[in-house]
């Protein structure tokens, strides 16, 4: 199992910067993608941002340009700095890993999710 903790939410006015944080802990051996993904009020989960354990990145189109996800191996953590914060980005936050393990023979794989970290953005 994997076990995900965010940090980093809260109340921030439109135009500023907030940064979430998320650590990794018991069988991060295994971990392959981890990002964050967010749900506003009434609307569904949707990808904010992804990075690969080679660093590989992919963004929402509405993020690109104003937020960076990066991520420690060592450290089995994942940030996401978000700037230029606007009132649409308000929403629950969730820190999302992947684990794979297994033979070749037989891959298995299995998605883990933080508790989620409020951010709320002022106008």
């Amino acid at each position: 199992q994997v076990q995900l903790v965010e940090s980093g939410g809260g109340l921030v006015q439109a135009g500023g910067s907030l940064t979430l944080s998320c650590a990794a802990s018991g069988r991060t051996r295994g971990i392959d993608n981890m990002g964050w993904y967010r749900q506003a009020p009434g609307k569904q989960r949707e990808l904010v941002a992804t990075i690969g354990s080679r660093m590989s990145t992919n963004y929402a189109d509405s993020v690109t340009g104003r937020f960076t996800i990066s991520r420690d191996n060592a450290k089995n953590t994942v940030d996401l700095q978000m700037n230029t914060l606007k009132p649409e980005d308000t929403a629950v936050y969730y820190c999302y890993a992947h684990e794979t393990w297994g033979p070749v023979e037989r891959i298995y794989t299995k998605d883990y999710w933080g508790k989620g970290t409020l951010v709320t953005v002022s106008s």
